[in-house]
């Protein structure tokens, strides 16, 4: 899932959220964000939608399937 670490990167840094912000925010802990975005670990499909709705891109664009142009 390293796309997918990527891209969760990509879209916190754009909103200006650390990993802690964003882990305190979303609810979850840093530990986890860290593993999401290095891609030791990947989120439940629950959580890939929660972060998808969250971050306002479709689930398609953090799985990898869809570029960013085409957002």
């Amino acid at each position: 899932m390293k796309i997918f670490g990527e891209r969760l990167k990509e879209i916190r840094e754009e909103s200006k959220l650390t990993q802690t912000e964003f882990a305190k925010v979303f609810g979850t802990s840093k530990s986890n964000i860290n593993k999401w975005e290095s891609g030791v670990h990947a989120p439940n499909l629950e959580t890939v939608v929660r972060l998808a709705v969250f971050f306002k891109v479709p689930t398609d664009y953090l799985l990898g399937l869809m570029k960013y142009e085409d957002l």
